[in-house]
């Protein structure tokens, strides 16, 4: 039986930092933008993927900000009551609603963004190198791109 993987493992020392990196700073850069626009972190990521001329389906904006359809949900109707999105029926399938950014939302994510960027800048951008947030970037997008991802490999018995 094989041992488990360790922290000296590359894969598994890898995963873990970048789980530690999320778990540390998405909390603070939660709080700091709070603290300077009110906006939570949740609703300036979806002002994120809706700024812009499209309207995005519930399914497709859940995906993009990674939340599952329950909490799209509550998040949407949260803040469609600060008027910041607005909520569309789908005329070609019943089943789903698109969603798009107001008037509102855009000042207040229009505001919120130079926060947003400073606290990245602080907390992630400002302790790496050029090349290093390159690397990173380059390394994670290939992670999302199933057509480089190698075939699952079955340990042997």
């Amino acid at each position: 039986m094989p041992h488990p993987p360790n922290r000296t493992h590359p894969a598994v020392s890898a995963w873990a930092a970048l789980l530690q990196v999320h778990a540390k700073l998405v909390p603070e850069l939660d709080a700091e933008l709070r603290r300077a626009t009110g906006l939570p972190l949740s609703w300036y990521d979806v002002l994120l993927e809706l700024d812009g001329p499209q309207r995005l389906r519930m399914s497709d904006l859940g995906e993009r900000v990674v939340l599952s359809r329950t909490r799209v949900s509550r998040l949407i109707t949260e803040m469609e009551s600060h008027g910041l999105v607005r909520r569309e029926s789908n005329p070609d399938d019943g089943r789903s609603a698109f969603v798009s950014i107001t008037e509102n939302g855009r000042k207040r994510f229009r505001e919120a963004a130079p926060h947003y960027l400073a606290g990245i800048d602080r907390r992630f951008g400002g302790r790496l190198d050029t090349g290093e947030l390159d690397a990173v970037a380059a390394a994670l997008r290939k992670v999302l791109d199933p057509v480089d991802l190698p075939a699952p490999v079955t340990p042997p018995n």
